[in-house]
């Protein structure tokens, strides 16, 4: 098994770009922060969105998916889970619930990590979750011809639990030095869980879980109100080519933790930067819940559907948002593009464009 050691390599993953996007997620919390003061109350409904789109996100990585009805009510804990996917699907709800309610109390310890994947298969019966993977497994990939190719292979079964061991004090040890910036540290701590690969199944979910843990336990807890999984979710390939590349050369323990690094820091950066535009939505005076509906249609380049909306304004009812709709197109402001469950809608600029030239002519 490779040396583990944060405290030598972390000051190398210092590149002109990372410190860019360190200096940008830094200026992000503290506004984050003064909201949350300011405005705790009008966040609960940005959390429960958040953890409906983690939850959905997270898993359907994975290939587990179920319909958005049941998974709303499996996230709300409203109904039971039906099958083998609604089954993951509400053991990743309950270990979301517990870093986002007890994440001060959860540490980086291997027994820990072994709770929370035996709580991701809680409803999979005895013996499914809450132990390391008992035979070696590898990271595989299948190309268009149905041909099976090893990517990477993990740490062997019979190491992981010292390797998982070695992981948790390496990070924990780094930690205790106040000059190191965790935001480097904890995407090099997932990547080599990845690369260890400790359980049977359930590693990239476990990953995504730990992430949001060591967060949250640093300070950056955009993810209660910003789903992080989804954001990698619409960023797969990116996820994957990051992952790939910062893995090669693992074992030797001469990989580059760069890309993966630089991958990490941009999701937490677009996840502040949606933090951001959200609540400038929700707190701008005079603005009424149609004016917002408009404005983010405004801000989005290209076109935006009607659940796009309803997840930008999480606040705003579902009746008022086609009232809205029907208003701005009314107005001539918007534009209705497609039918059905494909419309789309996008900002009538040409319409902007005529006001603003009638405006400058009548001064």
């Amino acid at each position: 098994m490779r040396e583990l050691n944060y405290t030598k390599r972390w000051g190398q993953m210092l590149t002109p770009e990372i410190v860019g996007l360190l200096t940008k997620i830094h200026e992000f919390k503290g506004e984050q922060n003064l909201f949350i003061e300011a405005h705790a109350d009008q966040l609960t409904k940005l959390m429960e969105i958040a953890k409906i789109q983690s939850t959905e996100a997270s898993n359907k990585i994975e290939g587990i998916y179920t319909s958005d009805e049941r998974l709303k009510k499996l996230v709300m804990d409203k109904t039971t889970p039906k099958s083998r996917a609604e089954q993951e699907i509400a053991g990743y709800r309950d270990v979301l619930n517990t870093i986002h309610e007890n994440y001060d109390y959860v540490q980086t310890k291997p027994g820990i990590i072994l709770q929370l994947h035996r709580d991701l298969y809680r409803f999979m019966g005895s013996g499914a979750g809450g132990y390391f993977k008992t035979t070696d497994n590898v990271i595989a990939e299948v190309d268009s011809e149905g041909n099976k190719k090893v990517r990477f292979q993990p740490v062997p079964a019979w190491e992981t639990p010292d390797a998982i061991d070695a992981l948790c004090k390496a990070f924990d040890e780094t930690l205790m030095d106040e000059s190191i910036n965790p935001l480097i540290v904890i995407p090099m701590f997932v990547l080599d869980f990845l690369c260890i690969h400790p359980f049977n199944d359930g590693n990239g979910r476990m990953s995504r879980l730990l992430t949001l843990l060591l967060l949250y336990r640093s300070g950056y807890i955009v993810g209660k109100y910003i789903s992080i999984e989804k954001m990698i979710e619409t960023t797969k390939d990116t996820y994957y080519e990051a992952l790939q590349s910062s893995s090669a050369g693992w074992h030797e323990g001469e990989n580059d933790y760069v890309p993966f690094i630089k991958y990490m820091l941009g999701v937490i950066v677009a996840s502040y930067r949606e933090f951001s535009s959200r609540v400038k939505l929700l707190t701008t005076a005079g603005l009424t819940k149609g004016d917002r509906i408009g404005e983010v249609i405004k801000q989005t380049v290209g076109t935006i559907t009607k659940a796009e909306i309803m997840k930008k304004c999480p606040d705003i009812s579902q009746i008022t948002i086609q009232r809205a709709l029907i208003e701005l197109q009314g107005q001539e402001k918007i534009i209705k593009i497609g039918g059905g469950r494909y419309t789309k809608y996008t900002w009538n600029w040409d319409k902007e464009h005529s006001c603003n030239s009638e405006i400058m002519s009548i001064e």
